[in-house]
């Protein structure tokens, strides 16, 4: 009886160990995966998404396998060949397609975002941003995927999107969940991070602030995601772009040249915001029909402007600052230009060209946070360095991007110290991204998450244990019990061959 009882427990436990092996063995992988275009006012970039069929709705399980950056300018660039804005992403497309297995394509959703190169045009001429917008997607729906959607999106929109890219990859969303929710030390209490995002057309602010007041209505969205609530405050200026905001500059100093020295054709500028040495030509009919620049138009004796450049770190940053009109503010307090803009609050992510600028300049280390002072002291060393040397430094930069350098770098620093009121005691606040794991920060995963519903509006319902944690506790309870029954077997029905005295 005693050998069979033994037998059968032995059995018992094999079959349990076997049926949690079976049942946690790993299945075939199910990834899903999504497209989406980011159409910049510079270049458009393509970024393939992917994620765990089975986990659609966790934090932090989407990430970047591709980014493809498109030849060319950026769709807005092709406002006079419209026809040419969508076959220019063919390339880009042909590389998801690769990237992605064939028999997903179908399934694939594909969304391009067009931002401020896209809304300026549309101020311009708002014809000849309807036609690229209509050969983009004629180009996406020709394409295998399941195409979604190619819109032109606000600037609100682009803030909140990428506040919701960086918080969603920094895992601030994430909330405990189940029986650990008992515990309170283990109850989640990140906070989110700000977002700083920074293009060639417009610039964005975007963070949860306590102090926020209801003056501004415009200014505020609200989010509940995984069961919490946030209210933002966001705030994107159109032409505040690197690119847009060197045009203004220069539609300013257009404003102070005399004109008795001047020639008929040509007229010659210095620029103390670029390397001495540098020279660049600019054509006075074009220079006037951007929006950003417009309002500045004047009657002009000559066609074509000479910039020579003077490389002074100090003028430049004054001729700069005259960008941030802080004359007025008709709320309790403001960022410029009379726009509300709360108390600054927690970390911040600066991406985009913030990133892209500092990092040029070596100024993006979080090991050892580089303080304001050293990097104002950074930036005027390299803006006083001659244009022939620094191209001989860096042959491998386009020149365009090169020569802009000094110029970014200043009006980075204006935008967050006078802009957005940084001071030397927060500075370190600010931390430059360029990628969060293996995803680039920016405002494109945090579209694709809203448009896809990936991101609950309330926690999902989950079971206490895993599954693998409820076989493996069920395997660990069977044993208990068999080797109980046994022992109690044993001690009361004790063979006699074991039994004290038996001979």
């Amino acid at each position: 009886i005693l050998l069979i009882l033994g037998f059968l427990s032995t059995l018992a436990v094999i079959a349990l160990i076997a049926v949690a092996v079976t049942q946690n063995k790993p299945l075939p992988k199910n990834i899903k995966y999504g497209i989406v275009l980011d159409a910049g006012s510079s270049h458009t970039n393509l970024y393939v998404y992917e994620w765990p069929a089975e986990k659609e709705n966790d934090t932090g399980v989407v990430k970047q396998v591709e980014v493809c950056k498109v030849e060319g300018p950026g769709i807005s660039g092709y406002s006079h060949a419209t026809e040419m804005a969508g076959p220019s992403l063919a390339q880009c497309l042909q590389q998801a397609k690769e990237v992605i297995p064939s028999m997903q394509h179908k399934e694939t959703p594909v969304y391009l975002g067009a931002t401020a190169g896209m809304r300026l045009l549309r101020l311009e001429n708002e014809s000849a941003a309807d036609e690229v917008l209509s050969s983009v997607e004629k180009t996406l729906r020709l394409a295998p995927f399941n195409f979604q959607g190619a819109r032109i999106i606000t600037g609100q929109e682009e803030g909140a999107y990428g506040w919701i890219t960086i918080n969603y990859l920094l895992g601030s969303f994430k909330q405990v969940s189940g029986w650990k929710k008992l515990l309170p030390s283990l109850k989640s209490t990140s906070e989110t991070s700000g977002a700083l995002d920074l293009g060639g057309a417009s610039t964005q602010i975007t963070f949860v602030s306590k102090e926020l007041s209801s003056e501004s209505p415009e200014n505020q969205l609200y989010f509940r995601l995984y069961g919490k609530d946030y209210q933002v405050y966001t705030h994107s200026f159109l032409c505040y772009g690197k690119d847009q905001a060197l045009q203004q500059k220069l539609a300013r100093d257009l404003q102070a040249i005399d004109f008795f020295f001047q020639t008929v054709e040509s007229s010659s500028l210095l620029d103390p915001c670029f390397h001495k040495g540098y020279q660049r030509t600019i054509n006075i009919s074009d220079f006037f029909k951007n929006p950003c620049t417009s309002d500045k138009k004047k009657q002009l004796p000559f066609s074509l402007l000479y910039i020579e450049g003077e490389g002074d770190y100090q003028k430049c940053r004054e001729n700069i600052q005259k960008l941030f009109d802080k004359t007025s503010c008709p709320y309790s307090t403001c960022s410029f230009n009379g726009i509300y803009l709360p108390p600054l609050q927690g970390d911040f992510g600066a991406f985009s060209a913030f990133y892209f600028v500092m990092n040029f300049l070596n100024l993006t280390s979080e090991r050892s946070p580089v303080p304001l002072n050293e990097v104002a002291r950074t930036i005027e060393s390299f803006c006083a360095r001659p244009w022939q040397e620094v191209k001989t430094m860096y042959q491998d930069v386009k020149e365009k991007y090169l020569s802009e350098y000094c110029f970014s770098g200043a009006y980075i620093l204006s935008l967050l110290e006078n802009g957005y009121e940084f001071t030397k005691d927060n500075w370190q606040r600010i931390h430059f991204l360029g990628k969060i794991g293996s995803s680039d920060a920016g405002w494109t995963l945090g579209y694709m998450l809203n448009l896809t519903n990936m991101i609950p509006a309330e926690e999902p319902a989950v079971p206490p244990l895993s599954h693998g944690s409820y076989v493996g506790l069920m395997v660990l309870c069977s044993l208990v019990l068999v080797s109980v029954l046994l022992f109690a077997w044993l001690l009361f029905h004790k063979p006699k061959c074991l039994q004290k005295g038996v001979v």
